[in-house]
């Protein structure tokens, strides 16, 4: 089963939790075992698992990568304006692979999946999820 979430952003860099729309397709998909996808759609975004506890970890990941990789510096400025967004995109990765079991994602107590944001706000972004495996008798 394949679904698209859509969404908008609202900030050049954030991260935005997607966990309860996984969730919702995974049990849409009545798959029992298997594994889920998770890809983001465009060369400016990524997908992470990370930690949802409070926005602390949230912040900390922009800002990690904000010192990392700075804007305003990379050839591709010339052209977009966006060379640090593709980097970001590129470092973090476009998706993520969750094991389905029992009918829910194998995610631990504090493990929630992001779309990250690196070239917004957008008016609209995609995230295909595809979900293989056993469904329920």
């Amino acid at each position: 089963m394949q679904r698209i979430i859509t969404l908008s952003t609202n900030s050049r860099n954030g991260l935005y939790d997607i966990t309860g729309r996984v969730n919702e397709i995974i049990s849409e998909s009545k798959v029992k075992s298997g594994i889920a996808t998770v890809y983001a759609r465009g060369s400016t975004a990524a997908i992470m698992i990370q930690e949802n506890w409070d926005q602390s970890v949230q912040n900390d990941v922009i800002t990690l990568l904000n010192r990392l990789i700075p804007a305003g510096i990379w050839e591709h400025d010339r052209q977009d304006d966006n060379g640090d967004a593709h980097l970001k995109a590129g470092i973090v990765g476009p998706s993520e692979s969750i094991p389905v079991i029992d009918g829910k994602p194998g995610l631990s107590t504090w493990q929630n999946i992001f779309f990250c944001e690196f070239d917004g706000p957008r008016s609209r972004r995609e995230v295909v999820v595809t979900v293989i495996g056993d469904r329920e008798s």
